[in-house]
């Protein structure tokens, strides 16, 4: 391996100067994309198997100028009897091809269903512009000064700035955050829509340890990124026997977005190394910005051929480093950066004699990434440990760590009518939106520590369903309770009739109540608009109200929620008082709703609404 690295660094000088050529840094050991010429043959770098990079043999076939903003592509035509049968590859990104014994750039763009072995390359001036762009001390909070690191190609360390922005956020309130909605925003800034044409070359998103269903929910939340599922494991994160211990020009780079009981890992291939930092793939991973995602070396099992894009299998075989920088003409990683991941426990009660009931697994700290992969693998474990074709009721109980904020409890439940609950099914979790709200939470950076989740499968359909309410008594005295019959259908059995009593108090003589007669798990509790995220980590617990419940509401007096407290049924006259005219930050009215919380075996759908009519108090 040594002597590879020297093979491959021996035409450059190791104290390279760094040169500005019209405002663009330069290297002497590259070829400018304006000296690139029709006919010019030259050589590739890529790993074909195993972790040595072999080369192959390159031809330009011209200069597409200004493709993308302010970048050239350069064409190629490839030839080794491998790439003869593949064609484009999907893991291929970043391979450097060097004319004239100077590096030109990455092999990185490429056609669906092409015929013969035609490449785009990411000429190396834009890539190497990354390499010197500065970069923030941290990202969203978390460090990214990297280790002081004796490599090839050293150059001096670029000027720190400070910036709290990164890529793939969710747009809008942290207390509305969906998985959903944020799944379809990002597919909408996706940096270049599917279709025909030269695109760039997708990179392998090689999952292991999730079924199918998860596959499919992948390819929907991930595709519009260019990532490709693939099923094909990943690596488990722990370091291989033999394998390199430093990325080199031409090796595989893998980015491990979930490691452990189940695994996702990208794909793609090193263009080139100076001293700590190195630039790949040639285009983009998730056009993201300033990122802290986890590096490893990886090692390729094989190269799928496939009519439409031929594809690398591989695995990661050794930690290393984390990409800081994630841009137009390729991905910025360091050797020595440490990128954050979050810990995930999960156990499933409710099935005996399954093998395995416990899991356990990594997950990148990423706006997108991690409340996705998180649906996906509680939503896959749940299927591996429990699937059956009957109907299931389940409830979970999640732990959330949040450095410097201690530990949040959250609790979900479904019922799931002929099997169980599909992976697509757990986007909707509340412990996945009070992730996706946190570390997409517009106040200050959030680091989730961990997350540890406890679930329980009944294999029984606990749910009925409300046909109708009606009230015994359309009238009642002032201050007397009113009593509601519903209705309830289970799904075997007859009707049940189940009568509720609900306190009125005396002021409201005279009114004409609308009784509303919701599901306890449909209702949100009252609580203010946070204002910072103390708030919103606050708001987080007992968002409903119990799963198994029936909540009678009626609409009350104004309330009013300030400074993280509610208050309800104010006197008449309060809100004026309390109200300060010359502050900009005032109380915030709401029409406040008095509840009665009936707690039931079993889960109810449906809701309905009934009319009282509160005599007046004679005087």
């Amino acid at each position: 391996m040594v002597a590879l690295l020297g093979a491959l660094v021996a035409a450059a000088p190791l104290d390279l100067s760094v040169a500005r050529a019209g405002g663009r840094s330069f290297r002497p050991d590259t070829l400018p994309v304006d000296q690139i010429r029709k006919g010019m043959k030259g050589y590739g770098l890529t790993v074909f198997e195993g972790t040595q990079p072999e080369r192959f043999e390159v031809e330009v076939i011209d200069v597409m100028k200004n493709y993308l903003p302010a970048q050239d592509i350069i064409l190629i035509k490839t030839r080794h009897p491998r790439l003869d049968v593949v064609n484009s590859v999907q893991g291929m990104s970043g391979s450097p091809i060097f004319i004239e014994g100077k590096m030109v750039g990455a092999y990185s763009y490429g056609w669906s269903f092409g015929k013969e072995p035609v490449a785009g390359v990411t000429p190396i001036q834009y890539m190497v512009d990354d390499i010197d762009r500065p970069l923030p001390k941290q990202i969203l909070g978390w460090p990214l000064e990297p280790l002081p690191v004796s490599r090839p190609r050293a150059l001096p360390a670029p000027q720190a700035l400070d910036s709290e922005r990164g890529g793939n956020r969710f747009l809008g309130a942290p207390t509305e955050y969906q998985l959903a909605r944020h799944a379809a925003q990002v597919a909408a800034n996706a940096p270049l829509p599917p279709g025909p044409g030269l695109r760039p070359v997708a990179t392998p998103l090689l999952v292991g340890g999730l079924g199918r269903r998860s596959l499919e929910l992948a390819r929907e939340l991930f595709s519009p990124l260019g990532l490709e599922p693939l099923q094909a494991g990943g690596g488990q994160g722990g370091i291989e026997p033999g394998s390199p211990e430093h990325f080199v020009d031409g090796g595989t780079i893998a980015v491990p977005l979930i490691r452990g009981d189940m695994n996702a890992t990208s794909i793609g291939t090193v263009t080139r190394v100076e001293g700590d930092r190195l630039v790949a793939f040639g285009h983009p991973m998730l056009n993201a910005g300033v990122s802290a995602l986890p590096t490893a070396v990886g090692r390729i099992l094989w190269i799928l051929a496939s009519q439409e894009f031929s594809q690398k299998m591989g695995v990661a075989v050794r930690p290393l480093g984390a990409l800081i920088n994630d841009r137009q003409a390729s991905i910025v990683v360091s050797e020595s950066a440490k990128a954050p991941v979050i810990p995930v426990a999960l156990h499933v009660d409710g099935v005996p004699g399954a093998p395995k009931h416990d899991w356990s697994f990594e997950i990148a700290h990423e706006h997108f990434m991690t409340p996705s992969f998180l649906a996906m693998a509680l939503g896959e474990a749940v299927q591996a440990t429990g699937a059956e074709r009957q109907d299931v009721s389940w409830s979970a109980h999640s732990t959330v760590r949040v450095r410097g904020y201690g530990a949040i409890n959250i609790e979900d439940f479904g019922v799931s009518i002929g099997g169980t609950p599909d992976p697509k099914e757990f986007m909707g979790l509340q412990l996945v939106s009070a992730v996706g709200g946190i570390l997409n939470n517009p106040w200050k950076p959030a680091f989730v520590e961990s997350v540890e989740t406890r679930i329980q499968l009944t294999y029984a359909r606990e749910i009925v369903r409300l046909r109708g309410a009606r009230a015994l008594e359309p009238e009642v005295e002032a201050g007397q309770p009113v009593r509601l019959s519903l209705t309830l259908v289970p799904f075997a059995g007859p009707p049940i009739e189940r009568v509720l009593t609900v306190p009125l108090p005396r002021h409201l003589a005279g009114d004409t109540l609308e009784l509303s007669i919701r599901p306890g798990h449909s209702v949100l509790r009252e609580k203010p608009d946070p204002e910072n995220l103390d708030d919103f980590l606050r708001n987080l617990e007992d968002p409903l109200y119990p799963p198994k419940s029936i909540v009678v509401s009626y609409a009350s007096e104004v309330g009013v929620a300030f400074k993280g407290q509610v208050a309800e049924q104010l006197p008449p006259g309060a809100l004026d008082s309390i109200r300060q005219q010359a502050a900009s930050a005032s109380p915030q009215a709401f029409r406040s709703e008095q509840r009665q919380v009936i707690e039931i075996p079993d889960f109810m759908v449906g809701s309905d609404k009934v009319t009282i009519h509160v005599r007046p108090t004679l005087k």
